[in-house]
């Protein structure tokens, strides 16, 4: 099959589309004949050399897709040939057919085209298992979201504002923020003119953030703290600021804080099944009917995915990026 590698770590042009083997249904998963793949930033990480896909894993990139099951292996329970579906990967999404374990597979929402649905398992995922299940954000709770216009950022606007909760986000241009208002943000605030901390402090009379969902890590650690609510909970998912800094407990402590740094990537295939289940029993009703929409910038054929990872570094994207077969 024809799949995107990484011939050297480097700048995009090092993804080349090569022949690899078809992948090995094992005990347990499914094969997918990729429609679509998602384009996230831990695959310009992975392609830099910073990154290695977890053990067992194909060594191209790819954490997510959407298409249809072709073959399923044994104990395969609820999945036949020919269910349309996306999934949530450790590696390979990059190329026309991936092995999954059945556990971290869902159906194509009803609203949602084929190929789109390439953009849901990552976000919803992340979204859900950090604000929601690790962070437990509550109705007329502030969210403030870090990159408001990430694929992330998007989908984390749209889910806390069907629960009810008031969502603040930062973007770097006004254009951006005008789509986070278009998804139900009500905090906007330019992270190039403006204070973060002060502007959030302001908005919410004083109260600040309940919870952040943060992805820039280092650099924002200090500010999301004095940003935060008693009570409050930071949740780390990047470290685009960089991973090591200091912290004073004492501002923890005296607003009765949390900090939760996760990754998804790595957990265990029994983690990812708890989570897409919730995922599939509190995400995918608004997704079908239509409440909650996926946010597409571009989408690019896998000879293009140097092109993809060009437009995610540059940052001037809004929603997700994909790459299909």
């Amino acid at each position: 099959m024809k799949a995107v590698v990484i011939t050297e770590f480097g700048e995009p042009d090092v993804l080349q589309v090569r022949d690899v083997p078809d992948p090995t249904v094992r005990t347990g998963e499914v094969l997918i004949d990729v429609a679509a793949a998602g384009v996230n930033r831990a695959d310009l990480l992975q392609r830099a050399g910073h990154y290695p896909p977890p053990a067992g894993s194909p060594e191209w990139p790819g954490m997510e897709v959407s298409g249809t099951i072709s073959a399923v292996g044994a104990d395969v329970d609820h999945w036949t040939p020919g269910d349309q579906v996306c999934a949530l990967l450790t590696g390979g999404g990059y190329a026309e057919r991936v092995a999954v374990p059945q556990g971290q597979v869902l159906p194509i929402p009803k609203t949602v085209d084929l190929i789109d649905a390439a953009a849901l398992p990552e976000v919803t995922a992340t979204v859900w298992s950090n604000v929601f299940m690790a962070a437990g954000l509550r109705p007329r709770e502030v969210l403030l979201v870090h990159g408001g216009s990430s694929g992330i950022g998007t989908m984390a606007i749209q889910l806390a504002t069907q629960i009810g909760a008031r969502v603040a986000v930062t973007c770097g241009t006004q254009e951006k923020l005008e789509r986070c208002r278009e998804l139900g943000a009500q905090i906007l605030i330019n992270y190039r003119d403006q204070d973060f901390v002060e502007a959030l402090k302001e908005a919410t009379g004083g109260h600040g953030a309940d919870v952040v969902l943060d992805n820039m890590g280092a650099s924002y650690l200090s500010r999301n703290l004095q940003s935060l609510a008693y009570g409050g909970r930071i949740v780390v998912i990047g470290m685009q600021g960089g991973a090591k800094t200091e912290l004073n407990l004492n501002h923890l402590m005296s607003r009765r804080a949390a900090l939760i740094a996760t990754t998804l990537r790595a957990r265990p295939a029994a983690e990812k099944e708890t989570i897409m289940s919730s995922v599939g029993q509190h995400v995918w009703p608004l997704l079908s009917g239509g409440a909650v929409k996926p946010v597409i910038h571009t989408r690019l054929p896998l000879e293009r995915a140097a092109e993809a990872h060009r437009i995610m570094a540059g940052s001037q994207h809004v929603g997700k990026i994909l790459l299909t077969t």
